[in-house]
This record gives structure tokens, C-alpha cells and sequence, in this order.
């Protein structure tokens, strides 16, 4: 090896070393849990450890809890990740605009959710979506309309945390597509407004193609995110009302901490990571496809 490679590795092997002690072991290890029996009673005395294969998979398999967090899940990725992407994206764009007067500082006041306490932030807007005294149903009291029971409603518990999810997350993607935006040739626009091509045309033809590997990645990283779905609905609902915001992770959580079956619970968990693995993958063969990698 040159000294140039060793000194390259000697930056890369502490990182190495801690994504294997922060990623790659846990992993192997929640593998390793998931064909056991591991419970309360294995923590006591490893002799009550005993070794049922794929005993827990088939078990959440005939659980009809797990099937309805799973459905959970599912519906706040599929109408979470198209909210948060196409909102940060509209921002974005606002932002970019060179009319927009105060840029730094509506940057600063759209980024600061992102940054703050999940638990903190949940807390102030289940206030906020109260039924009595909440600030939102005052609002929609001013145009006529009745209150709304956003936590307490299953029809409206789900809409009430992806907003409060989307409003959480929508600062830090919408910073991603802000330095994805000023990176965008500026002799491609100048040469399609020339052209006679519309604010969409130009958007479609040339923004969209050249923001398309800073898309894949904030694709990627918030549909893990809402498939991590945890401590909104831990907080605000408890999982309620009747099961409804129930997520993968919440199930896991009770699973592990509240029935102390950490053998299942790992099952849970090793099912939802490769749930994201094959989600990541789609999604980086999508890119490939319209040659975003």
C-alpha cells in the first residue's frame, strides 16, 4: 500500500469500526435474538434460553396486531413521503426564487422543527390538536366548522400525525433541495427560458433531471423515516385510537418493554429492517433507471 492509501484507511477505519459496533452488531445480534425465546425469564437465567427457530416469524404471522401495525406503517410511508418530499420541494423552490426577500431567515424558521425534541414538539401540538381548547379547532371554529376529536378519532388520528410528522421533518429536506436547487447549471436555465420554455417545461426538463440524485436521497431517507414511526404516536396517542396509529415500531416497543418477549420483539425488528433494505434497494434501481446514480 502507498502512503497515500494507508492514510486513507487510517480516516476510514474508526468510522469502520463504529458502524460495525453501532450498525452491524446490533443487527447480527437482534438476528441471533429473533430465534430465541428470549424473555424476562432469559435475563434471570440464561439455563431459561432456548433455541425455536423461525418459531417468532411464524407467530406474527397469525398475529393480527402485527398485520394491523403493519398496515399502519405502510399507509403513513405511502401518504407521508409524497407530503413531506412535495412540500419541502415547493419550499425549496419558493426559496430559490430570487425575489424572495429574507431568504436566510425563512430558511432558519422552516429548518427549526427539524432540529427540535420530537417528544418536546409532540407534547405542544397535542395541545394544539385538542378538541376543547385546541388552537386548530378555535381556527376552524372562526369558519364554521365543528370541532374535530384529531387524537381520539380514528378516521382523523392518522392525518393528525403525518401533519405534525411532516411539519417536523419538512425543514431538514427542504435545506437538502435548497443547495440541490443552487446547484442546478444556470446556462441550462438561461438557454430554455430563451427557448420560449415555461416555468414547468423548465422545472420538468431541466430542474427535476439535474436535483433527480438529491430526490433519490431524500426518497430513501424519509421512507425510512416513516417506516421508524415512533414516538409521534407513542406520545400523542399511545398507538390510539382502537389500534389506529399502531405502528411496527410501537409494536415492537410494547412487544419488548411491555410483555418483555425480546425474542419476538427482535423478530419485529429484523422483519422491518429488511423491509427498509428492500425498499432502499427499489428505490436505487429506480435511480439507476432514469440514471440518478
Amino acid at each position: 500500500m502507498t502512503r497515500q492509501e494507508r492514510t486513507a484507511w487510517g480516516f476510514v477505519l474508526p468510522v469502520l469500526a463504529i458502524i460495525l459496533f453501532v450498525f452491524a452488531l446490533p443487527t447480527v445480534l437482534a438476528l441471533a435474538l429473533s430465534v430465541t425465546d428470549y424473555s424476562i425469564y432469559a435475563l434471570a437465567d440464561w439455563h431459561a434460553l432456548r433455541f425455536v427457530g423461525l418459531g417468532n416469524f411464524a407467530d406474527l404471522l397469525t398475529t393480527p396486531l402485527f398485520w394491523r401495525a403493519l398496515g399502519n406503517t405502510a399507509l403513513f410511508a405511502l401518504l407521508g413521503v409524497p407530503m413531506a418530499i412535495g412540500t419541502s420541494l415547493a419550499a425549496a423552490l419558493l426559496l430559490h426564487d430570487a425575489s424572495v426577500r429574507w431568504k436566510p431567515l425563512w430558511r432558519v424558521l422552516l429548518f427549526a422543527p427539524y432540529v427540535t425534541s420530537v417528544v418536546a414538539t409532540a407534547v405542544v401540538w397535542r395541545f394544539l390538536l385538542n378538541t376543547r381548547f385546541g388552537l386548530l379547532n378555535r381556527a376552524l371554529g372562526w369558519i364554521g366548522v365543528p370541532p374535530i376529536d384529531w387524537l381520539g378519532d380514528p378516521h382523523a388520528s392518522i392525518p393528525a400525525i403525518l401533519l405534525f410528522v411532516t411539519w417536523k421533518i419538512f425543514g431538514y429536506n427542504m435545506i437538502v433541495f435548497t443547495a440541490a436547487l443552487s446547484a442546478v447549471p444556470h446556462d441550462l436555465m438561461e438557454a430554455a427560458r430563451l427557448d420560449g420554455a415555461s416555468r414547468w417545461t423548465r422545472f420538468r426538463h431541466v430542474t427535476l433531471p439535474a436535483i433527480g440524485p438529491t430526490l433519490l436521497l431524500a426518497a430513501v431517507m424519509s421512507v425510512a423515516g416513516f417506516l421508524q414511526i415512533f414516538a409521534e404516536p407513542y406520545v400523542m396517542t399511545l398507538g390510539g385510537p382502537a389500534q389506529s396509529t399502531t405502528t411496527v415500531l410501537y409494536f415492537m416497543f410494547d412487544e419488548g418493554f411491555k410483555w418483555w418477549n425480546l425474542g419476538q420483539a427482535s423478530a419485529v425488528a429484523f422483519i422491518l429492517f429488511l423491509m427498509i433494505l428492500a425498499l432502499t434497494v427499489v428505490q436505487a434501481r429506480i435511480g439507476r433507471r432514469y440514471e440518478w446514480l
